[in-house]
């Protein structure tokens, strides 16, 4: 029951980056104050500095900062909130937390616990979709725990089978298996992704479509019994099922297919209880639609239906929480024109999209008509391993399809990154490749059948140069001092460049913000990792946090083994052994962060 009948006073908004932003720059122009969260790797980040005041809820290094429940929560009492904001990601989708916040003094923007369990698990929500006489992927409707129930699906339905995590989106918690002796490993791997990132090791089992169009529907809903649709997106420029370029409207629906979709994600919204904004998500194959998931949350790629409807969706989650009903009917929403959102990611796409970190040297985003930029960062800013690798997004809209492509390559080419790579330059090459200007693209596009040496190409035409960039960290030492009182930040606005580096007290440090393994590694005169053997060792390529350790001492590998599994910006990354050789040191152990060139494993 929705208590509030007045615009909130304060909003906390329980999220990092860019969309904590988005939600404080709505919040601002509703007149309402904001209140930031961050860890120690966030102290100095672009939504602490946007929000009105900022509290500390964890250590440096810990993406479960933002998922500690009672730390949000008591800084939410310390600020006095009146409501929290969730944003997408951590524990937007997490219906304990919604509980939580429902029995505490603030108000929840987002929708009701009881309703972000029915369809944000993905079990419950198919229940409810084909109660609603809306079409199903073949799949499971409860969740599965041993191999053998694998097996049996593959037996019934075929090959190739999608296990998908109940609390995951995005691609994250999925594993697809192709044949039976896959099974085993896969369904570990969901199980484990599904525990690391959802705090939900559940998983079920779903008929994997190999060449669908990915189709999403924006709804809003209010405490009054209305559910609009604001259109559709195409997001089926996917790579490993993760979302690069989205648009909307899609260029392969039909109108009477595209009306049959709306009408069926208002259908299955209506047969519950749900209030607040989500996303109805569908695949597309030969003129059939099925449903696949609910987004229980503000979706990344929301801008995109904002540009083409008008309608600012983040001001309507607010205002629909205080009790408001929803200002417009359906007839009144209008498509207009056509819209595209890049994600702008911290990653080398040559390399396999590997995560990149380093120091925004140059950061100038374009601009002109048409062109809107969400971000949370400025020039110099670190970007570092901790979280998600998107550091901006860029959208683009005009008056039809090909114009969008034509402003999109002209606001990527203005758009200038120095400092490590970006996926800018796959973006560029992405918007005058055939099949994606043609909008013939389906989900497995990027992944089976565009060649990928035309990725290195762009990569080496429109990427940064390599450097070296320890030139640059030693001519410029920045001191950014903040006072923290009883968990609340403040800025004092003491600032040197330029100016020696402040010592640090209690041994050496890694600089991730933990102390150095003695065993691991030690520091030599350049301040570079040295390995503590004299074998071939094998070396983290990237900052992350060890998964899973796939290899003991004395154990023999082959070229190209997996020897253990390094979680980076959110994404698994399988380290493998080069050249074969018997393992005589494993120098880390599961759930232990690691910084890019720490010593892993040793070979003799």
């Amino acid at each position: 029951m929705v208590v509030q009948v007045t615009m909130f006073r304060k909003v906390l908004v329980a999220n990092r980056g860019e969309i904590a932003v988005r939600v404080m720059r709505a919040c601002e122009e509703l007149g309402v104050r904001t209140v930031a969260i961050y860890s120690e790797a966030d102290k100095h980040a672009g939504h602490v500095r946007y929000a009105d005041e900022a509290y500390n809820v964890g250590p440096a290094r810990a993406a479960d900062s933002y998922l500690d429940q009672e730390a949000v929560l008591e800084a939410a009492r310390k600020a006095d909130a009146d409501a929290i904001h969730p944003g997408y990601g951590f524990m937007a989708e997490n219906a304990a937390f919604a509980a939580r916040v429902e029995d505490s003094e603030c108000t929840w923007i987002g929708p009701p616990a009881d309703a972000m369990e029915r369809l944000g698990e993905k079990t419950k929500a198919r229940k409810v979709m084909q109660g609603a006489d809306v079409p199903v992927v073949p799949g499971t409707t409860d969740p599965v725990e041993d191999p053998s129930e694998v097996e049996a699906f593959g037996e019934e339905n075929g090959y190739p089978i999608a296990i998908k995590a109940e609390g995951g989106g995005g691609g994250r918690g999925m594993k697809i298996v192709e044949s039976p002796d896959e099974i085993e490993d896969q369904l570990a791997a969901a199980k484990r992704e599904g525990e690391a990132y959802f705090d939900n090791d559940s998983v079920y089992l779903e008929r994997f479509l190999e060449a669908p169009r990915h189709i999403e529907v924006q709804i809003v809903a209010d405490h009054h019994g209305n559910v609009r649709h604001l259109g559709e997106r195409d997001c089926s420029l996917q790579r490993r099922h993760q979302k690069v370029i989205e648009e909307g409207p899609s260029p392969a629906l039909s109108d009477d297919l595209r009306d049959r979709i709306g009408q069926a994600a208002r259908r299955g919204v209506g047969e519950t209880d749900y209030t607040n904004a989500g996303t109805v998500e569908f695949l597309v194959e030969d003129g059939e639609f099925y449903f696949l998931e609910v987004n229980t949350r503000i979706q990344v790629e929301h801008p995109v239906t904002e540009e083409i409807t008008g309608i600012d969706i983040v001001k309507e989650q607010i205002r629909v929480a205080t009790g408001e009903e929803i200002s417009f009917s359906q007839d009144e929403v209008d498509i207009e024109g056509h819209a595209m959102e890049f994600r702008i990611n911290a990653e080398n796409a040559a390399r396999d999209f590997a995560p990149a970190t380093g120091r925004l040297t140059t950061y100038d985003p374009p601009g002109g008509i048409g062109v809107r930029i969400d971000d949370a960062v400025r020039q110099g800013d670190d970007i570092g391993g901790d979280y998600d690798s998107m550091i901006a997004k860029l959208i683009v809209n005009a008056s039809d399809r090909d114009e969008c492509l034509a402003r999109a390559e002209r606001a990527l080419r203005e758009f200038d990154i120095e400092g490590f790579h970006t996926v800018i330059p796959f973006h560029r090459l992405m918007v005058t490749d055939e099949r994606f200007t043609e909008g013939t693209h389906t989900t497995n596009y990027l992944d089976e059948e565009l060649d990928h040496e035309r990725i290195e190409q762009a990569v080496e035409r429109w990427g940064p140069e390599e450097t070296d960039g320890d030139d640059e960290d030693e001519e410029v030492t920045e001191r950014e001092f903040t006072v923290e009182v009883n968990g609340k930040r403040f800025e004092v606005n003491l600032e040197e460049r330029g100016a020696p580096a402040i010592p640090t007290g209690g041994g050496t440090n890694t600089g991730g913000g933990g102390m150095e393994r003695p065993d691991a590694a030690t520091t030599d005169d350049s301040g570079g990792a040295v390995a503590a053997s004299d074998g071939e060792q094998i070396s983290a390529e990237m900052q992350g946090t060890i998964l899973s350790v796939d290899v003991d001492p004395g154990d023999e590998v082959a070229p190209g083994d997996v020897v253990l599994v390094l979680e980076a910006m959110k994404m698994e990354n399988d380290i493998v052994a080069e050249s074969g050789g018997t393992v005589s040191e494993v120098l880390v152990s599961e759930g232990e962060s690691v910084d890019m060139g720490d010593p892993l494993i040793v070979l003799e």
